[in-house]
């Protein structure tokens, strides 16, 4: 036989046994040798002509080219000396673009960081929800003195408010604001068993306005920054007395605060003097030129809800004092409880909403089916009117309906207001 048969391990053509095959060793692996890995060569950038980089510049100029494209521009403008002054002057018209970013921090942040605390650790003794509007307050207010100088505290400022149907003013300094808004607070300090901050100094009567005066009169010079101290103090005892009298309950929240002439549950009397303090941080940021912002819309709500709930009793008050004009009113007179004509007074941006106010008595109920008139009004301008800022004549609403009504209704807002 010439031939070999292989199929099973047979004979070749010489008739010597075929050698069995051999399995190739394993390669050893690059990544565990001794050698160190190759490094990566360089992507170089992609070769573009001189048109296509021209039309790159602008994009480069705003950060907006791939990184590809960027890295063959990079590589140009070492080589162009035409389209390096070109990129120049396009980077500096990017820069003029480019709204500055004011250096003041955001007024919400202390909201925000003091919130993510509280989530991760709630406080042993909360803050009731109706005082968290004034501790806010106090604390916007306080982060604003501690940026103005010395100076500044001298500055002169105008305290502006609405009594017997005009304006009236008061010229004092940015102490003397604080000063006022340290008595003024001292009456819910009182309320709360605090001590009084007037320390001795008799006033003519227990009201907002004798009680400043006299803290002013006793003053041995102007007030200075030191004022400061003591309404800061003040501020966090009040916050803090108020958290741990069990604040959420109604006999803590309906704790009578007496303002001389009339009294205030103690919620109320928190959110009246929360209002007072955004209020004359305004006068105060007016008078040194700085940056204010409105209230957190939740207090800006409450704040606004506080004056409608307020003016029924004033419409009444102004009635028997004699400068309401609702002619009407006397035929009207509806008993406690009972619906009676309204206004529907609407809050038009943040922490705004709808309040239907009662024309003929306070204690008559605000009625949708009785209603006479509909004033429209911001928030913001609204709140204005209220702390006197803004006279009646000139509040931008829109008006529909019993005009008279309107009109009382907007005098009343405004009377809320005093020094």
């Amino acid at each position: 036989m010439s031939g070999a048969y292989h199929e099973h391990g047979g004979y070749d053509g010489a008739g010597a046994p075929e050698p069995a095959p051999r399995v190739p060793l394993p390669r050893a692996s690059a990544e565990g040798g001794a050698r160190p890995l190759p490094a990566p060569a360089p992507a170089a950038p992609p070769v573009l002509e001189h048109h296509v980089l021209t039309s790159l510049l602008g994009a480069w100029a705003l950060a907006a080219c791939s990184p590809e494209e960027a890295a063959a521009v990079d590589a140009h403008l070492g080589d162009c000396e035409g389209c390096a002054e070109e990129a120049l002057r396009l980077r500096e018209a990017v820069g003029l673009l480019q709204r500055p970013e004011s250096l003041d921090l955001d007024p919400a942040l202390r909201t925000r960081v003091l919130d993510g605390c509280l989530e991760r650790r709630p406080p042993r003794v909360p803050v009731p929800e109706w005082a968290t509007p004034y501790d806010a307050e106090t604390a916007r207010l306080d982060a604003l003195l501690q940026d103005i100088g010395d100076t500044e505290w001298h500055a002169p400022v105008r305290l502006r408010w609405f009594e017997a149907d005009d304006e009236a003013s008061r010229h004092t300094t940015v102490a003397g604001v604080i000063a006022h808004l340290l008595t003024v607070d001292g009456l819910v300090a009182l309320a709360l068993g605090l001590p009084d901050p007037l320390a001795g100094v008799t006033a003519p009567a227990p009201e907002p306005a004798s009680r400043t005066e006299a803290y002013w009169r006793a003053s041995r010079r102007p007030p200075t920054r030191a004022v400061r101290r003591p309404w800061r103090e003040q501020s966090h005892d009040i916050v803090r007395t108020v958290g741990f009298t069990g604040g959420e309950g109604p006999a803590t929240g309906g704790m009578p605060v007496s303002y001389g002439g009339f009294a205030l549950p103690l919620r109320d009397a928190m959110l009246d003097r929360a209002f007072e303090c955004w209020v004359h941080a305004e006068d105060i940021a007016e008078a040194v030129d700085y940056p204010y912002e409105p209230p957190a819309p939740r207090h800006l709500h409450g704040m606004i809800d506080l004056a409608a709930r307020m003016l029924p009793t004033v419409l009444a008050a102004r009635r028997r004092e004699g400068p309401a004009t609702i002619a009407a009113a006397r035929r009207h007179l509806v008993p406690a409880g009972e619906p009676g004509r309204s206004l529907r007074l609407e809050i038009e941006g943040s922490g705004g909403g709808e309040w239907l106010i009662p024309l003929d008595s306070p204690g008559a109920v605000g009625s949708a089916d009785h209603e006479v008139a509909h004033v429209a009004l911001d928030g913001v301008e609204f709140c204005r009117l209220a702390a006197g800022h803004v006279p009646p004549a000139d509040a931008a609403a829109g008006q529909v309906g019993d005009r008279e009504a309107i009109r009382d209704v907007l005098f009343a807002a405004a009377s809320l207001s005093r020094m």
